[in-house]
């Protein structure tokens, strides 16, 4: 398969194990402009009414409504409280899923420290909203419930909960990696026409595993927070 052209050829001063964090950091500016148009835009009067037309209040809305019908599925009411942590997973993945369709462009979820960084990220928030609901008590998991035992399944369940993360962080990596090297395959071999199946099919990636993510955080925090166990 052929190099494609990147537009990080231009970034003559960053070194290119780090072009991932500057589309990431790319990718956050374009989040908050989205998050500052869309609080402009609910700010306004009769901002409760429902618009006619698309529009990214219309968007904001059905995206929020979305996601917390989805949270209350897995997570329960007490999710609500954690609503925007689950709209940022979802929202900053996809776009950063969404770049790699653009020409020249290098998502950063096809890097695995970027992938890894937001499978960490999910793992502290679990485990702090865990340590909230339940406070030290939160721990005993870890023990199990027969002292002489407690060091086996101290190293049993951190490993399995370290795997959650680095779980996450491999499968958003290697699914995201496989669309765009068939996209880039498909493009060296036919570049007119039928590469544009293979967009469609892209972005449906794209949007699944922003999904799938969110929804795996979404059942580690229920879990974390749960008192059934």
């Amino acid at each position: 398969m052929t190099a494609h052209f990147t537009w990080s050829h231009f970034i003559s001063t960053v070194h290119p194990e780090l072009y991932h964090a500057v589309y990431a950091g790319l990718c956050g500016a374009f989040l908050l402009m989205l998050i500052f148009l869309g609080k402009k835009a609910l700010n306004k009067k009769k901002a409760y009414v429902p618009e006619g037309k698309f529009s990214l209040k219309a968007f904001f809305e059905i995206f929020v409504e979305l996601m917390a019908q989805l949270s209350d599925s897995i997570v329960g009411k007490k999710g609500r409280s954690i609503l925007p942590l689950f709209c940022f997973f979802f929202l900053f993945i996809w776009i950063q899923n969404l770049l790699g369709l653009f020409p020249g462009f290098l998502p950063p979820s096809q890097n695995l420290n970027s992938t890894l960084a937001l499978g960490v990220l999910s793992f502290l928030a679990y485990n702090y909203y865990g340590i909230k609901e339940h406070g030290l008590a939160y721990m005993k998991q870890f023990v199990g419930p027969v002292l002489f035992l407690a060091p086996l399944f101290i190293f049993i369940e951190v490993l399995s909960h370290i795997f959650r993360s680095v779980s996450l962080g491999f499968r958003l990596f290697g699914n995201m990696s496989g669309d765009h090297i068939v996209i880039g395959i498909f493009l060296d071999m036919v570049p007119f026409l039928i590469p544009v199946i293979f967009y469609f099919l892209g972005l449906f990636v794209c949007t699944l595993q922003a999904f799938v993510f969110t929804i795996l955080s979404m059942v580690y925090v229920s879990l974390a927070i749960s008192h059934d166990h």
